[in-house]
This record gives C-alpha cells, structure tokens and sequence, in this order.
C-alpha cells in the first residue's frame, strides 16, 4: 500500500494584515518537520501542495530541511483552505442578533482568542449545517466535493506504494476525514481544532480504497519540549 502524508501548513500570521503568510514560529515549525522526517529516513515519490502561500512555503522549508529541495512541488488548488473571512461575512448578519459583540471580537482577534475560537466554531457550525445565504460563497458541500475531486486525482495519478506528501490546511484534512471515515461534519470539525500546525496524518491507499493511518501527530514538536511550538493557528 501508499501513503499519503497530510501535512497542515505551519503558523501562520493570525490577527495580522495578511493572513497567508508563515510567522516565524511557523517557519521554524516547518524546518523542525523537515529534520525530523530526514531522522526517520523517510523518503517521498511526490509532494504536492494547494496554491497558498502558506502552504507553499511550508513544503519549500520542510523539503530543504529534508535534504529534498530536489522534489518538485506540483501545486493542486484543489487542497487549498476554504474561504473563512468569506465564510464569516456571509454566516455574520443571522449572528449579530444574537452575539451584538461578536463584530468587534472578531475584528480584534488576536487580542480575543478564545472568544474568537467560540465565535468561529459558530459561525462554522452553521455553514456545514446548510445554513448558506450567499451563493457567491463556497459551501461545504462544494468544498468537500473540490477536496473529493483533487484527491481522486491523486490517487489516479499515484504509483502503487508510492510515499506522497499534501501540504495543506485544516479545513481540508478535515474534509478529508469526513469522506474517509464517514463521521459527520461536527464530528469532523471537533478534530479540527485539534489539528497542530505541521502535524501529519497519514492515508494508507491501494487504488482509490483509502484509510486513516495516523491523525495529527506532532511528535517532531513535542520533542522540542517547548510549548510554545505547539500552536493551531
């Protein structure tokens, strides 16, 4: 059998301008990943990311890291995240009337963490619910289907045992999960907030027939014995 390691992008730059950029941390994080996979002698036939530049960035550091700046990075916006400032702007109106300060914690997210992260789960709770009153928004259904369809890609154009690397986001593992394990959104979504930035999880596939192997590991991170290398964000 194959495996497919997914790899989620490392921090990224939360409560600034730009988003899609890796924080320092994160561009640490990303090299720690790259080690650590040289250490277990991993070797990889394919490494594909989505098109931000987060993620981008996240393979470029790793695969150096890993001695494997050789590997070409195929690029799949298929793996992308989905659009959560749009996701938000368009969930927030049927919210306000009953959060009157969610706009201005949302706003001011990097001083409002928690009650951000409480405020997200919501809005995002209604979104994979139906609830979906833009149609210039990418729901979930739409989403999982465009992760469904890059990932039928991947296993067609695979090699049988071939070792392949997915630099991606969290909302797209999790996507992820629900098509392969079949828990339901909520379930999928618990998850996601779990997910450690450059945490892997491994698919085990033979054909199109995929199964979960491994979930958020961050070993790598861990080993550091520094807390503040385990983020989410």
């Amino acid at each position: 059998m194959g495996s497919i390691y997914l790899i989620r992008h490392g921090q990224a730059s939360f409560g600034a301008d730009d988003y899609d950029v890796l924080s320092p941390l994160g561009m640490r994080q990303a090299q720690v990943l790259g080690a650590h996979l040289a250490d277990l002698g991993l070797t990889l036939d394919r490494c594909l990311a989505g098109s931000l530049r987060r993620q981008q960035a996240t393979a470029q550091l790793a695969l150096e890291a890993m001695g494997a700046s050789h590997l070409c990075v195929d690029t799949d916006a298929a793996f992308n995240e989905f659009d959560a400032e749009a996701v938000i702007r368009a969930m927030l109106p049927d919210l306000l009337p009953h959060e009157p300060e969610a706009l201005h914690t949302l706003r001011n997210a990097a001083h409002n963490r928690s009650e951000f992260q409480r405020l997200f789960a919501l809005l995002i709770g209604r979104w994979h619910g139906g609830q979906h009153p833009t149609p210039d928004t990418e729901s979930w259904a739409a989403f999982v289907a465009r992760v469904e369809a890059g990932l039928h890609r991947l296993l067609d154009q695979a090699a049988s045992g071939a070792n392949i690397a997915v630099f991606t986001s969290g909302g797209t593992i999790t996507a992820l999960l629900h098509l392969i394990t079949g828990i339901s959104a909520a379930q999928a979504f618990e998850l996601n907030w779990q997910i450690v930035n450059t945490s892997l999880s491994q698919l085990k596939f033979r054909g199109r027939e995929v199964t979960l192997a491994s979930f958020n590991s961050h070993t790598h991170l861990q080993l550091l014995k520094a807390p503040e290398f385990i983020t989410y964000r």
